[in-house]
C-alpha cells in the first residue's frame, strides 16, 4: 500500500524500493512487480521495466491483454537503449585502446571489428574479433 501511496507522489526512488522490499518477501505479488515496471519506466530504465511487466504478466495472465502495447513499447525501448549502450561501451573501449596503444605510435584504427559468424550466444547476440591489419594494407584497401 504504502508503495501505492508514494506511487502517487511521484517518487519513484522510493517506490521501486518498497516495491523491491516486497517482492523478497513474496516472489509472487504481481501487484509490486506491476508498480515496480511503472516506476522504472518513468525513471527511464526500460530493460527494468520491461523485465517487471513480462514478470506480472507471467505471474498474472489476465493482464496480457492489458499490457500488450506496453510490452511492446517498453521491449522495443529497452532494445533501442541496449544498442545505445553497447555503442557507447564500443566507443569508449576505443578510445582507452588508443590511448593505450598511442604509446606505441599505434591506435585502434589499425584493427579491424569483425562480426564473428562461428559464435554468437544463446539469445541471439552476436561476438565479435579484433583482427589486425597492418596500416600499410588498410590504407591499399581503402
Amino acid at each position: 500500500n504504502r508503495a501505492a501511496c508514494l506511487q502517487r507522489l511521484e517518487r519513484w526512488d522510493d517506490v521501486v524500493k518498497d516495491c523491491s522490499q516486497a517482492i523478497k518477501l513474496d516472489p509472487s505479488y504481481v501487484k509490486a512487480f506491476a508498480r515496480r515496471s511503472v516506476a522504472y519506466e518513468e525513471l527511464q530504465k526500460w530493460h527494468d521495466a520491461f523485465e517487471d511487466l513480462k514478470k506480472s504478466v507471467e505471474l498474472d495472465p489476465s493482464l496480457r491483454a492489458k499490457e500488450s502495447r506496453r510490452i511492446t513499447i517498453l521491449e522495443k525501448r529497452a532494445q533501442e537503449q541496449f544498442e545505445k549502450d553497447k555503442d557507447e561501451m564500443l566507443s569508449k573501449l576505443k578510445d582507452l585502446g588508443n590511448t593505450v596503444l598511442g604509446k606505441f605510435g599505434m591506435s585502434t584504427d589499425n584493427f579491424k571489428l569483425e562480426q564473428d559468424p562461428d559464435t554468437g550466444s544463446d539469445d541471439g547476440r552476436k561476438s565479435y574479433a579484433w583482427g589486425f591489419w597492418p596500416r600499410p594494407f588498410l590504407d591499399v584497401m581503402n
